[in-house]
């Protein structure tokens, strides 16, 4: 890409981001992540303009899609954005809004960018659980009287939250948009799975409460992950060079294994011990566990490279729908 397309995909994430009217710290620097995975100076330099040309409305959407005069850069923008706008796993309807517009700016055919919008409805749809009608989640400061699990049951759930790591890490290996879209709605279903292995329903917002709790944003770890492999994935087939089955720049990394990881055991701990923990307690007990975790992954690359090698969009959606 030239710099004006690296601006231009740049300035729709931006708006991908806050279309929902929230401008918070964590999505800025997901962002600054994203610049950075382009591998130019220019991209992180001319960040902090574009930034500023978003919040104040200095630039429009047919400004920031002129320059993407390509149809893979196209369709890569809406990828983008679709999968941002989706990150937290409600769409907003100032996002839905957003994506039409894009969606117009961009003159993507129907069928284009009916695909994404499938394929992202797929996985969310997948990852979907409906809690009893009688089950209301407990606000996080009172207490419960939770059972202890069984040595058997504990080393049970243990390796629930190691397999969902190893498919995170997968996940990310591989160089398909739809892959990245997965990898929230798996974690989103992990700590569903934890507390109710110690017998608690939970509805999907209180889910996502816990997990912005923890520390995880949603929308920009979605980022996060979208800028790691977009050199080695997404960029190189944009480029119309061939890309093999797990991207090269992903190949190496594989973060979504630790924060996974690190997110089903702050969880264990959490549903374990009565839903006590304060926020400021969950956020470092997160951060504790996240630095192990990054040095296990490391161990376990060969078996996420060997899973990658194995998964399709099909083969995810049925794994996401077979997790009790």
């Amino acid at each position: 890409m030239n710099p004006e397309q690296q601006d231009a995909l740049l300035t729709i994430a931006l708006m991908a981001a806050f279309a929902d009217n929230r401008k918070d710290d964590s999505e800025r620097e997901a962002v600054r992540a994203l610049a950075a995975s382009l591998g130019q100076e220019a991209a992180l330099s001319s960040l902090p303009r574009l930034y500023q040309d978003v919040l104040l409305r200095r630039v429009d959407l047919a400004r920031a899609t002129a320059a993407l005069d390509e149809p893979g850069l196209r369709h890569l923008a809406y990828e983008t954005a679709v999968g941002i706008c989706d990150a937290d796993g409600e769409r907003q309807s100032a996002e839905t809004e957003f994506l039409v517009q894009l969606r117009q700016a961009l003159k993507l055919e129907g069928g284009s960018a009916e695909a994404v919008e499938r394929q992202e409805t797929e996985l969310q749809e997948a990852a979907t659980w409906t809690p009893s009608a009688a089950v209301v989640a407990a606000p996080a400061a009172m207490a419960a009287a939770v059972p202890s699990l069984s040595p058997e049951a504990g080393a049970q759930l243990d390796k629930r939250i190691l397999n969902a790591a190893l498919l995170a890490g997968a996940l990310e290996l591989l160089p398909q948009s739809w892959a990245t879209m997965a990898i929230i709605p798996l974690q989103l279903r992990l700590v569903y799975n934890v507390g109710k292995a110690h017998g608690i329903e939970l509805d999907q917002g209180h889910v996502r409460e816990f997990v912005a709790a923890a520390g995880v944003g949603l929308a920009s770890q979605y980022l996060e992950q979208f800028g790691r492999k977009l050199v080695g994935g997404l960029l190189g087939k944009v480029a119309g060079r061939t890309v093999g089955g797990i991207g090269r720049a992903g190949a190496g990394m594989a973060m979504s294994f630790a924060t996974t990881y690190a997110l089903g055991q702050v969880a264990r701990r959490y549903y374990g011990g009565g839903r006590v923990m304060s926020t400021e307690l969950l956020r470092s007990t997160f951060q504790d566990l996240l630095g192990p975790a990054r040095q296990m992954q490391a161990s376990y690359m060969p078996q996420m490279q060997s899973l990658a090698g194995t998964l399709d969009a099909g083969k995810v959606t049925q794994l996401l729908r077979s997790a009790g």
